[in-house]
């Protein structure tokens, strides 16, 4: 694949560099009929049409099939012998564009585009006339609220793109174009607003996507892993999210965005640790409720994460820790339970994970259903059988909601499967296991970063101002100031005066 000579900001990523030009493969019509046969291996819905002296290729079902009709096939006449700018003038159609590059000219073909060739002129005509099999626009799926934009990204990049656009109406919103895979032929868009976001972070992000030699991209939640700071770690570095008004916020802020043509899904980037608990839902409630909700998500992390875990450390090394007032209710709940606790509380936490799983996976009627019918099932029998407590099912459930709170699926799912570890460690080493779990997390989350940028800001290294938003949400006129995470080149939002 080979730069796009009249389109700017357009990069490719193909192991082959070396341009094919028509007129180093054919001097008439059969030899490109010829090389584009040999390219697409005799495909049977490579669609050959010859009309008076012109040549016109495309796929079939990925055109426009009525407007290839009306707009082509009903102004092209059958007794006049066309040049190259009759063409052009003739069909009514506002994407055409002329090539003299045949690797190009494949590559739009099987994008949608129809190819016409002209007897003796080293130049093709492309119209791009893609079919629109693109998914109506709809509500966001996994990130749902109640107060702002009910509208979601669907599959269809340019659709996407303007979305974004329809609401960041500013020239300096910039939109860098990239093919990825070598098969697939992928297009991804990179937008960021110039002059707001900092250079340094796009050139690390041109850097990323221009070194990636994959033989396909069919997802944006692939591509975050292949630009990813850290690959090995378990924590999501980059946001996946399906709101557009998000992603204007971040942009807004000094982020990047990348977008994956065929993936609902946008990746948005440098982005912290605590950000992955704040939802773009905050803003658009009062503050007092805003930094309410945020302080329970925090709070929901570490329930998640430690109460199960605390419960066997405290029945298996610490009975000491528990109130007298709970010793009698404990000992008569465990009274029949044959199994350390130890097991008990992994047996539960992998019957929650199964039901979990089992109702994604499910048609979400049936899904709702067998979440709930199968939880209070499962764990009736499993009380009266005594494989469990019913106080250690309390624990489980709550951590289980607990984990639910998080707006990013990608890192409530983390919580829910760190929770394993920390629970083994706390029934081999109680407490200490614990702080050591704990500790190694904290350890590993120091060290990693966000495109360049610490993943621990605003606490690690410590900037004070930027506290105004993140484990709380301040009212708008203290927070006038853009993170100093995306290293922005205009570091203030607005005037703080002007702000009631």
């Amino acid at each position: 694949m080979f730069r796009k000579g009249n389109s700017k900001n357009h990069h490719i990523n193909n192991n082959d560099n070396q341009e094919t030009n028509l007129d180093s493969v054919l001097d008439s019509s059969s030899q490109l009929v010829d090389y584009l046969l040999q390219k697409c291996h005799q495909t049977s819905d490579l669609k050959i049409l010859t009309i008076s002296n012109l040549t016109l290729f495309f796929i079939d079902n990925q055109v426009n099939q009525s407007e290839f009709n009306l707009n082509i096939i009903g102004r092209l006449n059958n007794q006049t012998n066309y040049k190259i700018d009759d063409v052009i003038n003739v069909i009514s159609v506002g994407d055409i564009e002329k090539s003299s590059d045949i690797s190009y000219a494949l590559l739009s073909v099987l994008k949608g585009s129809v190819c016409i060739y002209t007897n003796g002129i080293q130049e093709v005509i492309l119209i791009k006339i893609p079919s629109k099999n693109n998914r109506s626009l709809s509500k966001p799926e996994n990130e749902s609220q109640v107060i702002g934009s009910q509208v979601g990204f669907n599959e269809s990049l340019s659709t996407n793109v303007s979305l974004i656009r329809r609401s960041l109406a500013t020239p300096d919103l910039k939109n860098e174009f990239y093919i990825i895979g070598r098969r697939t032929n992928t297009g991804v868009s990179v937008l960021y607003i110039e002059g707001l976001a900092s250079n340094d972070l796009v050139q690390r992000m041109r850097e990323r996507l221009s070194s990636i030699d994959i033989d396909g991209l069919l997802d944006s939640a692939e591509l975050n892993q292949l630009i990813n700071d850290n690959s090995l770690s378990i924590f999501p570095q980059m946001l996946l999210t399906e709101r557009p008004d998000r992603v204007c916020h971040g942009l807004l802020n000094g982020k990047i965005t990348v977008l994956v043509d065929g993936s609902p899904m946008a990746i948005l980037c440098p982005l912290s640790f605590i950000e992955f608990f704040e939802s773009k839902e905050d803003y658009n409630v009062r503050w007092p409720i805003a930094s309410f909700v945020r302080l329970l998500r925090i709070t929901a992390v570490f329930l998640s994460v430690f109460f199960t875990a605390l419960y066997v450390a405290a029945l298996t090394f610490h009975y000491e820790v528990i109130p007298q007032a709970l010793l009698v209710p404990l000992g008569e709940s465990r009274s029949r339970v044959p199994f350390p606790p130890l097991f008990e509380a992994i047996l539960l936490e992998f019957i929650i994970e199964l039901l979990r799983e089992a109702g994604a996976r499910l048609p979400t009627k049936v899904g709702q259903t067998m979440g709930i019918v199968g939880g209070i099932v499962i764990g009736t029998a499993a009380v009266q059988a005594g494989f469990t407590s019913n106080i250690l099912i309390i624990i489980v459930a709550l951590g289980a909601l607990a984990s639910f709170t998080t707006p990013s699926y990608p890192m409530g799912s983390l919580i829910r499967v760190i929770r394993f570890p920390i629970l083994i460690l706390a029934g081999f080493w109680g407490f200490y296991g614990i702080m050591f779990g704990f500790c190694f997390i904290m350890i590993h989350l120091l060290r990693l970063t966000t495109l360049g940028s610490p993943y621990m800001a605003p606490f690690y290294p410590p900037r004070f101002k930027d506290w105004v938003d993140s484990i709380v949400r301040l009212p708008f006129r203290f927070i006038y100031k853009r993170q100093a995470l995306t290293r922005p080149a205009d570091k203030q939002k607005y005037n703080p005066d002007e702000v009631n």
